[in-house]
């Protein structure tokens, strides 16, 4: 696989879901995070099968009880990532949002209003749950992301994926704007790093050696 060829192109698609995306409403918006909540619990057999795999893999690598842990999705864990999408849905619409403004002596009005930031990049290591919280969060915003997961729940990432963006094309909004990246190859986030102007901030959740390696490579900004 040429992975920068890959990487580009999944980039290239979350920036025209992003354009799609900040001219939405919020009411299209909620009701697309409530599709993905339900979506979730629809796919839960396909879900719990994928991670059942993730999970075999894990033990046969070797990794810790506690690592293994946290990267098993049960029915508890389930529902839980479900009810968090739906609490995002429930937040108040942030963009558009007036933050401040003051009208200059010339009689010109001037706002401080929020806008999506446009393609948020999210690095994360083992919980497959994020995957459904960033995807949620950057959507409620007005943002596309461009998710890359750790290798352990590689099959857990996808089918989740797979679940939100049937439910995101089910409310009318572009299944672009959430992009998963699925491969474990780690020059997938050196293509990221260097997507400067395309992707617009990075988020690495994880490990201090992971923040590290990405604050120290990546010429987009981080937020860590």
């Amino acid at each position: 696989m040429d992975i920068k060829a890959y990487v580009d192109r999944l980039v290239d698609e979350a920036v025209a879901g992003s354009r799609a995306l900040a001219q939405s409403s919020g009411g299209r918006r909620n009701d697309a995070l409530c599709r993905m909540a339900d979506g979730l619990l629809s796919a839960k057999d396909k879900l719990h099968e994928a991670n059942e795999e993730d999970i075999r893999e894990a033990e046969r690598a070797g990794l810790s009880t506690a690592m293994v842990n946290r990267l098993r999705l049960t029915d508890k864990r389930t529902r839980e990532m479900a009810e968090g999408v739906r609490q995002i849905a429930a937040l108040p619409d942030p963009v558009g949002e007036v933050m401040g403004g003051w009208v200059r002596p010339n009689g010109l009005r001037i706002q401080k209003v929020r806008v999506p930031i446009g393609v948020v990049c999210m690095i994360y290591e083992s919980r497959p749950n994020v995957t459904a919280d960033a995807s949620a969060l950057c959507l409620k915003s007005g943002n596309a992301c461009v998710l890359r997961g750790g290798k352990e729940a590689l099959r857990t990432n996808a089918a989740i994926h797979k679940a939100l963006c049937a439910a995101v094309a089910e409310a009318g909004l572009d299944p672009r704007a959430i992009r998963l990246i699925e491969t474990p190859d780690r020059a997938a986030i050196d293509v990221l790093c260097a997507a400067e102007g395309r992707i617009d901030v990075i988020i690495p959740r994880g490990g201090e050696a992971l923040i590290r390696a990405i604050v120290e490579k990546s010429r987009v900004p981080v937020i860590k």
